[in-house]
Formats: C-alpha cells, structure tokens, sequence
C-alpha cells in the first residue's frame, strides 16, 4: 500500500533533515580559557572578603567576671588608653554557674596584649575611696579597660579584675609592705600622706596565715619614692587622733578625707640611715598612731613580761614604757592566770620594748634578741625595775615606768621560753609603785588603829566625867562657902595693914624717927672705922690727943 505524502509530512522531513545536519565551527583554546577565569576571580574575590576580617583579628582570649553587668555582645568594645583593640563576641555563664565567661576577638596589633599578666576590667561608674570613675561610661556604655602584661608567656584564659587596679603599666614608682596589727578603716585605694601631701595608695592587703595580723601593700608614685628610706615610719593616720596621756592633750588629723576613708602617713627622721633609700618591696611596721611610730623602729622588739602585785585599774594595752620620759616601747598584752601552787591569780603584762632606744647597739654574732636580753640582765643586775605610774591623774591611766632602784633586792632578767624560739620572752623584776606604797602605810595605819579599843576607852572617859561632874557639885556645896569666908577675913586683913601703912599713921612716925636714928649710928661707925684703920694702937692704947 502506497502512502501518500502530504504537504505537512513534506515540511517535518524538511525541518528534521536540517536539525540533523548541524553545522558545526571550531573554537580556538584560548576563549575555552576565559570561560572559567571569570568563576575563578569570584571565587577569589569571595574567599578574600571572608579571610580579610579573619586575618585582620588578632588572638581570641576568654575572661571570667562574676558579673555580666554592662557587657553586651558586639557592643562592648575592649579598649587600652581610649583606644578600641577588640571587642565581645559571647557571654556565657560557667559551669559551676559561679562566674560568668567573655569571649573576646582582639585586633591584629593587640596581639601583645594576650599574655599572662595582663589585666582587664569592666569600665563603669564608680564610687570608691580614691575618688570617683568612669563617669563617661553614663553615656557611652561599659567598656572592658586593658592595662598591658609584660610577661613573655602566651595566655588566653584572664580572670578579670571586679575594680580597677591601682597601679597600671604607665605609673611610675616603688611598691613597699607593711605590717599592722589591725587594718582599721583602711581599704584599697586609700590615700598615703607624705607631710599631709597624698604620695601613693593602698594597693591590696591580707590576713596573716596566723590570723595576728594583716599585711598591706602600698604604692608610692614617682617622685615621692625617694622619701621611703629605711629609717621612714609609718602610721595609722585615719580619722581624728584625740590622745589624752601623762603629756597632755592632742590632736591629729592629716586631711578631710581620711575622716571618711582612712589613710597611711609616713615621715622620716633626719639620721644617717635617713640617707639610705629603701629597695621595692621593703617591708615596714605599721604603727598605731604618730606617737608610736616615733619609737617603734624595724627591729625586732624584745618581749618582757611584769608580774604587778597590785590592781592593774587604769592600764590598757598599748600604754607607753618610758624610762625617764623617753618612750622605750609600749604594753602588747594584759593577762590574767591562776598559780595552783600560790592558789591565787595574777595577772602579768607583756611589754614590747626596743632596746636601741637606750643607746644598745648590736654588733656581735649572737642573734641580736639573744644580745639585747643579756644587755637589759646587766641594767637589771644593775637595779633596773619596772613600776606603775599615774601618767594622768584626771583620767587615772597608768603607764610603766622603767629606772634605777640600787636599794632594790638582787634580781636577774629571768628567760621564759627558749632563746631560739621566734619570740622569746624574758621576765623581768618590779617595785610597788609610790601610790601602793602609800596605800600598805595608810592600812597599817588603819590595822593599828583597829586595835585601839575605842569602846572601853570612850567608857572609862564617860565614868571620868560623871566623877568629874559629882566633884564639881561636891565642890560647890561644901567649899564653896569656906572659901567666901576666907576671903572676908583677908580682906579685913588688907583693910588694917592698909590702915597701919599711911602716912599720917603712928606707926609711919615711929618708923621714920628709928630709921633717922639709924642712920647716925651708921655715921659714927663709919668714922670710928676709918680712924682706926688709920691709927690701930688706938684700941690699946686710946685715942691720943693732937696737939
């Protein structure tokens, strides 16, 4: 069967005999090329937009803060001198949920930054005893602030710090420790006085591992550091320092702050060591107040301990020791122990005292405790002796006074502990002070007195009176009258001797004719004397007639 072919079939075969027959034209190598060079330059392009930030940040590092505070991601900027060197890309808290964990990317040139000792903290306003800071953070927000490390070790795990340090990579000066009993109103961060000019800071402080102390470190900015010599003192200087002592009364403040938030004073006496400049870190005592810093010095204090039989009623730990008005040291402690053997309590006072200030000076081998203890047995053996003293009587404080008594028994300074321990303690011996002295007379007195028997006494003088009282009465009834009587008889006496003795009386006549006669006889006597002592022979042989 023969198909016929239409005019549409005619135009497919047409259409299908020219897709089958393509024409086909050869391309050179070199367009081939430029097809994939195009893909490759955005590929490039791409991966340097991604590496570019990548090669422009520097090391990630990791800081622990205990608060999140003010830390955003993103936001918060890490910034050395003002100047941004990283910022914050995660906050996440711990594990342990105690602290929180930042993540930080640091810029390429902060790469020095991320070393061991290297210091971060939060930015933010603050109130403390230095002062007030970061109030530009109200508008601009926290910031993470840097103080650079200098250490050669690589680090990126940080404990940030919760305030601001004290001493950063730019100040200059020495750093130096002290040792106080107490830290009293101290704090970081408060002022250090050189002459009432703030000098330096408190950087940190610690409780001593044996919980007697605390140890404080200062910071003291260049150029005062050429003040701190080892001679210096230093001193509590905070608030008002009101002493009320055997010199007076005084008072003592270095400046307004210090009122609020304490503070350290220091000074130094103009001796030869005043000369020698202290190394860093040079350890010093830090005094109670100005008066005990005068005469506390560097060396180790000889400890003495007093047994007072006698009330201890107005002396206070830190009273002074003096020795003729010279300050020698001050009381650490008062006591009170029970003695089984005498069954009776006493209560000793341990002195800290300081031998140099009576003119020792150590220069043998021995430990200078050793030497300075076999120093005081010699004063001692000497008759040196402590006693109590009224330093004010308006107030009644004692203090202990230490001088010589030669007609003191014989008495040596007697060791306590072992001279090797670190604090050997001596004992030395005391005198009843003027007052106790004064106080054993006036109870012998009243002993004495006690004895009288005032009772049979006053008895015996009441019996006296009334045998006194009945002899009066005695006296005014039976001779009383006698005695009127014999007194009108002298007194008519009197009356006739009166009348017999005036000169109109016979009597008087009588007597004056005898006494004129008299005195003839008188005068013949004399002449008949004189005669004879001139002619003698006239008593044998008679007066002889003178031609």
């Amino acid at each position: 069967m023969t198909s016929e072919k239409t005019p549409e079939s005619n135009h497919h075969d047409d259409f299908s005999s020219a897709v089958a027959t393509p024409i086909v034209t050869e391309r050179s190598r070199l367009s081939a090329a430029l097809v994939w060079v195009i893909p490759l330059l955005a590929t490039l392009i791409g991966l340097a937009l991604i590496l570019k930030p990548m090669l422009d940040y520097g090391p990630s590092i990791t800081i622990s803060f205990k608060t999140a505070e003010g830390i955003e991601p993103s936001d918060t900027k890490v910034k050395y001198k003002n100047v941004d060197i990283g910022a914050v890309k995660r906050v996440q808290v711990s594990e342990d949920l105690s602290h929180v964990l930042v993540d930080v990317e640091l810029s390429k040139q902060a790469k020095n930054f991320a070393v061991a000792d290297t210091q971060f903290w939060v930015v933010r306003p603050r109130i403390a005893a230095n002062g007030v800071s970061g109030l530009s953070t109200i508008v601009s927000g926290a910031y993470i602030g840097v103080d650079a490390g200098t250490s050669k070790q690589a680090s990126h795990q940080f404990v940030g710090l919760e305030t601001p340090p004290i001493i950063t990579d730019e100040k200059k000066g020495r750093q130096f420790v002290l040792h106080s009993d107490s830290l009293g109103s101290l704090d970081i961060g408060s002022p250090v006085f050189y002459r009432r000019v703030p000098v330096g800071q408190v950087t940190t402080y610690t409780l001593d591992g044996d919980g007697e102390g605390v140890t404080l470190r200062i910071f003291i900015n260049a150029p005062y550091d050429k003040y701190v010599n080892v001679a210096s003192s230093f001193w509590h200087a905070s608030g008002v320092d009101v002493r009320l002592d055997q010199h007076g009364l005084k008072l003592n403040t270095q400046s307004l702050a210090t009122l609020m938030t304490g503070g350290i004073a220091f000074a130094t006496p103009p001796t030869s060591l005043a000369r020698q400049r202290a190394p860093n870190n040079a350890t010093f005592r830090l005094s109670a107040n100005a008066n005990d810093a005068q005469y506390e010095t560097n060396e180790p204090p000889v400890r003495v301990v007093l047994k007072f039989h006698q009330a201890l009623q107005g002396l206070s730990v830190g009273a002074p020791v003096e020795f003729h008005s010279l300050m020698l040291g001050r009381v650490e402690s008062i006591d009170l122990n029970y003695s089984p053997k005498h069954r009776a309590f006493h209560m000793p006072v341990t002195l800290l005292l300081y031998p140099t200030r009576l003119g020792f000076k150590h220069t043998t081998s021995a430990p200078q405790q050793a030497s300075s203890a076999q120093w005081l047995n010699q004063l001692v053996q000497r008759g040196l002796r402590a006693q109590l003293r009224t330093g004010n009587p308006l107030t009644g404080q004692l203090y202990v006074a230490l001088d010589f008594f030669p007609k003191a028994p014989a008495a040596s300074l007697t060791q306590h502990s072992p001279i090797q321990t670190a604090n050997p303690l001596f004992e030395m011996p005391t005198v009843s002070s003027t007052l106790t002295q004064l106080q054993i007379q006036v109870a012998d007195i009243t002993r004495r007195l006690a004895k009288v028997p005032f009772d049979q006494i006053g008895g015996q003088l009441s019996n006296m009176l009334k045998n006194a009282d009945r002899l009066f009465k005695q006296l005014d009834t039976y001779t009383a009258p006698q005695a009127t009587r014999t007194l009108a008889s002298a007194q008519q006496t009197f009356k006739a001797a009166e009348t017999t003795l005036q000169q109109d009386s016979p009597l008087q006549s009588d007597v004056h004719q005898a006494l004129t006669e008299l005195t003839r006889s008188l005068q013949s006597l004399n002449a008949l004397a004189d005669y004879l002592a001139r002619h003698p022979e006239a008593l044998i042989r008679g007066k002889v007639r003178e031609e």
